[in-house]
């Protein structure tokens, strides 16, 4: 998959330039392609036409830094996508690897979520719900009930309806999720990555729509609106905290501003969620 990662990507970058955009001159035909030709991008680069398709194909080896930096500036890649081609390159050049098992979180790190009195989760690197505490079930959805294999971020999104009621602004973090899911450092050669994605292509026409898009996201903090049908609309302050040692691991926080109707409506959803009999309305 990887070779086909790293053509996909790069075809996807060149599409997003113009000439004008690149500062080539004018063409006086009609192009053939959106954006970008190859030969443009090497000339950009100042590699040859030849050795440029060996990289987008996944064949060129050993790839010096400055070819690298010469081809992130032709493209203009931001700081996100210039780390993701680093990481499509390493892996064409290690090849393909086998699939490897679901992620766990330690015992240690679900204690602490669970004694945190903010909604608060563990997610892999493919997003994995690997655990949360009771308020955080209560705000999103009871992850713990279902299968094994149901619990995935990514999953609940497209194809749980409740997803929609939670997240008032739906599209754009169903936009982010999937570009989360662009930018796992493994993807390309992750057979359980593979097994998302087709199943989610195939069931869910809003997945794919975003994932043909090539969009690169990285969750780091920022704030979204949620919905919860006993207090209503939230506006919450969200913090994702990567796990040291447990590779591709993220904590996720939600807290409200001090004093904010916000932090008030979360208090009482942490006293439901701690009461020993609560439940979750539908």
């Amino acid at each position: 998959m990887s070779d086909g990662t790293l053509r996909e990507f790069l075809t996807s970058r060149r599409a997003a330039i113009t000439p004008d955009m690149a500062g080539l001159p004018a063409a006086t035909a009609t192009r053939r392609v959106p954006g970008l030709r190859r030969e443009e991008v090497a000339i950009l680069a100042g590699v040859s036409v030849e050795y440029y398709i060996k990289l987008e194909q996944g064949r060129a080896s050993n790839i010096s830094e400055p070819v690298l930096h010469a081809i992130e500036q032709a493209l203009q890649l931001d700081d996100i996508e210039r780390r993701h081609l680093r990481t499509l390159v390493r892996a064409s050049q290690r090849g393909a690897s086998g699939s490897a098992a679901r992620p766990k979180a330690r015992p240690a790190v679900l204690a602490m979520v669970d004694a945190m009195s903010v909604p608060a989760m563990v997610h892999g690197p493919l997003l994995e719900v690997l655990g949360m505490n009771a308020v955080a079930r209560v705000l999103f959805d009871d992850f713990s009930a279902m299968p094994v294999g149901h619990r995935n971020l990514a999953r609940w999104m497209f194809l749980n309806p409740r997803a929609r009621e939670v997240y008032l602004d739906w599209e754009k973090h169903a936009a982010d999720m999937v570009g989360i899911l662009r930018a796992v450092p493994d993807g390309p050669r992750s057979e359980a990555l593979q097994r998302l994605v087709q199943e989610l292509s195939s069931t869910a026409p809003d997945f794919a729509r975003h994932w043909a898009d090539y969009r690169i996201f990285e969750h780091t903090h920022g704030v979204k609106r949620f919905f919860n049908e006993t207090v209503g609309e939230l506006k919450v302050n969200f913090e994702t905290l990567p796990l040291p040692g447990d590779e591709g691991q993220n904590l996720i926080v939600y807290s409200a501003d001090v004093g904010s109707p916000s932090a008030e409506k979360l208090q009482l959803l942490g006293n439901w969620a701690a009461s020993p009999k609560s439940t979750q309305p539908r």
